[in-house]
Formats: C-alpha cells, structure tokens, sequence
C-alpha cells in the first residue's frame, strides 16, 4: 500500500512566505521606531543591524544605495525612525525589514509630520508651479514679517538701505518660534496683507529643525499661500527647506538673499539707464546722418535741380497726342463727309423734285392736302398745282376716273 504526501521544499516554503509579506500593503511602505543594538557596517557598504524595544527585536538591512544618502552616523543604541517593507531572506528563513530611509527619532516624528503634510498640500494645489507671480522690478513698499530680536531682520534692513535708498519698508513683528510661533505669524501676514505694499519678506535666520518648525505648520502655510501680493519665504540657511518656500511665489536660501532679491541696485539702474541713454543718442544721430544724407543725394539730382526738365517729356508726349488727336478729328470729318455725300446723293435721287423736273406736277387741296386721287376732288373746286418754277391755282371743271 502506497501513501501519497504532499510536501514542500523548504525553498517553496520560504517563496511562500515571502509572497504572502509582499502583498501586504501595510508592510510594503512602512515606518518603524526602535533603538539600534547589534549595529554593523560591512565593507560592502551594507548596514546590518536589528531594531528593538521592551517587547521585541526586528532584524534589518539597509544596502549600500540606501545607506549612502544618510545624514548622520547610526550608533548601536540610538534610537530611530526607519522606513522600508518587510520580507524573507529565504538562505535563513526569517523576515526581517529592508530599510530604505533612516531618520533619528526626534527629528524623524517631525520629518514624517512634514511628509504627510507637504503631501496633502501638493494635492489641493498649493504648491502649483503656474500660480507663480513674478516679483515687482521695483516696488515701492517692501512688507517684512519676522522677529524684531533677530539678526535676519537687521541683515535685510541694512542690504535693502545699501542697494536702493529711499524704498519704503513696513515692519511687522512676529514670534518665529515656538508653540506661539505659528498665530503670530498668521495675525502678521494679515495685517501686512492689508498695507499698501508691493511684496512681502516672511521668514527667519537659520536654527534647528524644531525651531523653524512654525513654517511647516498647516496654518502658516496656507496663510502664505493665500497672499494677495507676490511674497518671498526666507527662512533658515541654503540648506534649509521649509512648506513656506514651496507655498510662497519665491524662495530665498536666506534673509538676506531675500532682500537681494527684493530691490535691484540703484547705482547699477542709474549705470544702465545712462547706457540706454548714451545708445539712444547714437541711435537719434545715426538716423539723423542717414537721413540727412539721404536729402543731399535726392537735392543734387538732376531731377531736383532742374524739377521742369520732368515735365520736357510730357510735353512732348502731349503735342504727339495733341497732332494725333488732330488728324484723327480730320480723319472723322473727311469720312463723315463722304457719308454724307453718299445718303445726299441717295436721297436727290429720290427727290420728288427730280420727279418733277421731268414734267411731273403736284396737286395740293386748298388746306395742303395732297391729291393723289380723283375722288379727293370736287368739279368747280379749286386746288394748286406746283411745278418745278411756280405754282399753278386751278378750277377743276371736269374729273375722270380710271
């Protein structure tokens, strides 16, 4: 008798497992918070170490690729924030997390805060690239919302004096720090947003993640998004990048740049409006050259010097058309002459006076009638007979027909 097992490799087993951890969607994207202890970094570049708390362990892996965009120096008890996915490392069979990003856990909490955040922002828009506004070439009135104990705002008064004297700078204080950081912020942007100004500066010197935290509040953020006038985010150094700059219209890398930004250099506009100037002038005179020149070439032609010798050509063409016009009028009289010879000579023949210097006579009725016929006529009545020399006054004594 013959039994019939199922059995699986312990290869299949470990596949298996793996599979099942990779379809977790929860384990696929996580963050993980514990202390670092048997921590150790091979020649490879690979950091192998295991995550613990007071209830467990998590065995980890971080390779090279990963281990290399670090920030910091991981230590065997530091504590930490590491986010990865969990899976099997089927040669030993057991699961463990393969770390792709590592914070420490103080400023990892505010780093994953941050994440979340710029997330849900950048979905509502907020930080649309197109909704942009350039800044004003020259404002008029410069808005400054920052800490009047800080060292940012003496910077930024002292390069806006330097680069253009004479603009006109409205201070508005806030706590840049701290839990009262972020409404204080808030309340100064409002009331800045009502002044007649034509951009605005918000922000701060450099400092601790933590202490720069008020410009990734919710809060400030979308009160520097709703601006209604361009406004620039200074906060912190080069290296710092805060929500503020993403919802602001420009970033500055610090306060200081900020106020580069803001003013041109008047020395520099006044070099640069005299070198218009200078090239306008040439510009106006060169023209004025060419044109000149222009007039003397068209004053020495010919045609200039003597205008009448333009007419010689037409007059001549005029007494051309004038003779032609004249033979032509000839021409016509001659022909219609000739045509009025012929229809004359037509008509002579025709004449009845031609009829009567043959002999023939025409008989008239005392009232001008013709008489043509023998019945138009009485006996005793009296008509006129016209000759070709004379007319005839007759009595009809007899008529005839036939």
């Amino acid at each position: 008798m013959s039994i019939n097992i199922n059995f699986f490799t312990v290869k299949e087993v470990n596949m298996y497992i793996k599979n099942l951890l990779q379809g977790d969607s929860l384990l696929a994207n996580i963050w993980v918070k514990g202390e670092i202890s048997n921590f150790k970094a091979h020649s490879s570049g690979h950091l192998y170490f295991t995550l613990k708390d007071e209830s467990g362990t998590l065995r980890c892996v971080m390779f090279r690729s990963r281990a290399q965009r670090l920030q910091f120096q991981p230590t065997h008890g530091m504590e930490v924030l590491s986010r990865g996915y969990v899976s099997v490392f089927e040669r030993d069979g057991q699961y463990q997390l393969y770390v792709e990003e590592m914070l420490p856990a103080g400023a990892g909490a505010l780093h994953l805060a941050y994440e979340q955040l710029k997330e849900k922002l950048s979905k509502e828009g907020l930080f649309d690239q197109t909704k942009k506004r350039p800044l004003p070439f020259l404002p008029q009135s410069i808005g400054i919302v920052t800490s009047l104990t800080g060292a940012a705002l003496k910077d930024m008064l002292t390069i806006i004096k330097r680069r253009f004297p004479g603009v006109t700078v409205l201070i508005v204080p806030a706590i840049v720090q701290g839990k009262e950081g972020p409404p204080s912020i808030c309340r100064a942007l409002d009331r800045v947003y009502q002044e007649p100004v034509d951009v605005v500066i918000v922000g701060r010197g450099g400092g601790s993640l933590e202490e720069l935290w008020c410009f990734n509040t919710e809060e400030v953020v979308r009160k520097i998004s709703e601006s209604p006038i361009p406004i620039i985010s200074a906060v912190g150094h080069e290296t710092d990048f805060t929500l503020a700059d993403l919802a602001a219209d420009c970033r500055a890398a610090t306060p200081s740049m900020a106020a580069e930004l803001v003013v041109p250099i008047k020395d520099e506009l006044f070099f640069k409006l005299n070198q218009l100037q200078n090239r306008l002038n040439r510009s106006i005179t060169n023209y004025l050259a060419q044109e000149r020149q222009r007039v003397e070439f068209a004053a020495y032609r010919p045609i200039m010097r003597d205008p009448f010798r333009l007419l010689t050509g037409f007059q001549q063409e005029m007494d051309n058309l004038l003779t032609r016009l004249t033979q032509a009028g000839k021409n016509k009289i001659i022909d219609e002459q000739s045509r009025i010879n012929l229809l004359a000579g037509k008509l002579d023949a025709l004449s009845p006076l031609k009829t009567m210097a043959r002999g023939y006579a025409l008989c008239f009725k005392e009232d001008g009638v013709l008489i043509n016929s023998v019945e138009q006529v009485e006996v005793g009545e009296t008509i006129k007979v016209s000759l070709k020399k004379g007319n005839l006054t007759c009595l009809v004594r007899e008529k005839e027909e036939g």
